[in-house]
């Protein structure tokens, strides 16, 4: 008599995740080169057949795992969550020190208080120390320095400062004999992944490497990925979020309703039912 009610509550319990995820997206709409996250329903039966062989039970035979409770086979859950790696709209800026990134398994290196992370916000600027960094203050590191801590400083009187497509940074003195002379001061280091799918959100726009895949990381800074002047906008479809969150507040809605039946209605049935025939 259970049954229904057990798949009713993880029904719920994952469309509850879900909206958790939509609500996040929705909330970094405006963020920029924020990816959108999604996840995967699927039942425990799944689950069950990835992993019977290696249940903690003498043997580890087919026969050992029936003490699974079958009943609870079908139980909707999430089995992952991902992240959307697909490139947002441009927005031009006509400031330099915005860039954005033409791959989409591009980052940009970027030291922080816990070590080296990554992220695709490119909107940076100058302190009052003339070192570039992210929004939050973080230095953005140069392709040289990687592992070092290299940072990039640029000198605040500089008159006009060029990023070219492959993150060398270049300035021209205006004031200067030599106006038509770059002068290099530097590289961004931009980086890809082997597998980016390893990448871990931790907040500010920032993604986690594990260290024991850092050498899945690699420099490509020959692969003419910057975009000067321009930020990267977030890859939400505020009209798409919009239209799951409406039809998964109604399958909570649908959830609920099922538990009730089951609680109020089919429970005290049930019971009338044994106490008759006692």
């Amino acid at each position: 008599m259970q049954n229904g009610f057990y798949n009713a509550t993880g029904g719920m319990v994952t469309q509850f995740n879900r909206l958790d995820v939509i609500s996040n997206n929705l909330a970094n709409a405006n963020t920029n080169a924020f990816k959108r996250d999604d996840i995967v329903v699927g039942d425990f039966m799944r689950l069950y057949e990835e992993t019977k062989h290696e249940l903690p039970l003498q043997n580890h035979t087919r026969d050992a795992s029936k003490f699974l409770n079958r009943t609870l086979n079908r139980v909707p859950i999430v089995v992952e969550e991902y992240t959307d790696m697909n490139i947002g709209g441009f927005s031009r800026t006509e400031n330099p020190l915005d860039l954005a990134l033409s791959s989409q398994n591009a980052f940009f290196a970027i030291q922080t208080p816990n070590g080296v992370r990554y992220t695709r916000d490119g909107a940076f600027s100058l302190n009052n120390d003339g070192i570039l960094v992210t929004k939050q203050g973080y230095p953005v590191l140069s392709s040289a320095g990687i592992d070092e801590g290299g940072i990039i400083n640029i000198n605040l009187s500089s008159n006009n400062v060029e990023i070219s497509k492959d993150g060398n940074i270049y300035v021209r003195e205006l004031d200067n004999a030599n106006i038509g002379n770059a002068e290099p001061i530097g590289s961004i280091a931009i980086v890809n992944f082997i597998n980016p799918k390893y990448l871990k959100k931790i907040g500010n726009n920032l993604y986690e490497l594990p260290q024991d895949r850092i050498n899945e990381r690699r420099n490509i800074n020959n692969a003419n990925v910057v975009l000067s002047g321009f930020i990267e906008k977030s890859n939400i479809n505020p009209v798409e979020e919009m239209t799951a969150l409406i039809s998964t507040n109604r399958l909570v809605d649908m959830y609920s309703k099922v538990m009730k039946t089951y609680q109020d209605d089919l429970n005290i049935e049930a019971i009338t039912k044994l106490a008759q025939k006692a």
